[in-house]
């Protein structure tokens, strides 16, 4: 399943759907690759790219051997009772049945440059760690309708996001990516992890912290 492109971004239209509305939409880029490729060693192709949305298959770090690699995975688990599930609670993945296999044996990383949700007043707002060009959200997958996907976890919001929306996604530090992906016994702990706080900014405004 590893891509065979490697370099290429695509642009794909996301499947129609309803989808749950936090951190439903990131920005993932060429540049983004590098960064996660240097610093994890790791190598592949880049898959869908830009603004990516829920139903294209951005580039994810997997570890089904004893070793971190980079594929291409549809982002959304399809909902038997329509649409697609593209997060699950950090908090109850455990108490789901859909989720808590794939969460204790499925753990991917999910780079991104990243994420953006819309406040009270619709206005779009852009959230990313201050002085680091890359987030690594935590997600999981399973095989699905005979194809794999993959979600992304969230967690309570803090203050830097609290203002916008009452979520955030779990996201991982750098030097603890191997061990959210391979090592199933720091699983829990990672759940519970205190998020950083983020750095916001608006469209053709200047950047501020919410």
């Amino acid at each position: 399943m590893t891509s065979d492109f490697r370099g290429e971004l695509r642009r794909t239209k996301p499947l129609p759907g309803n989808y749950t509305n936090m951190c439903g939409r990131y920005y993932f880029g060429e540049k983004t690759a590098k960064i996660a490729e240097k610093a994890l060693g790791v190598y592949g192709g880049i898959g869908d790219a830009g603004d990516v949305t829920p139903g294209m298959s951005p580039l994810v770090i997997t570890g089904r051997t004893e070793r971190l690699a980079e594929e291409n995975m549809l982002w959304g688990m399809a909902n038997p009772k329509g649409g697609l599930i593209i997060n699950a609670r950090a908090e109850s993945v455990y108490e789901k049945p859909m989720f808590s296999s794939s969460v204790e044996t499925r753990r991917i990383i999910i780079p991104a440059e990243h994420f953006y949700e819309w406040d009270r007043a619709k206005n779009k707002v852009f959230f990313r760690l201050p002085e680091s060009e890359i987030l690594y959200l935590a997600g999981f997958f399973n095989l699905v309708n005979n194809r794999e996907a993959f979600v992304i976890l969230t967690t309570a919001a803090n203050a830097s996001m609290e203002r916008v929306h009452d979520r955030m996604p779990l996201m991982i530090p750098e030097k603890d990516v191997a061990d959210w992906i391979l090592e199933p016994g720091k699983t829990k702990e990672f759940l519970q992890m205190k998020m950083p706080q983020l750095e916001s900014w608006q469209e053709f405004e200047q950047m501020s912290f919410l």
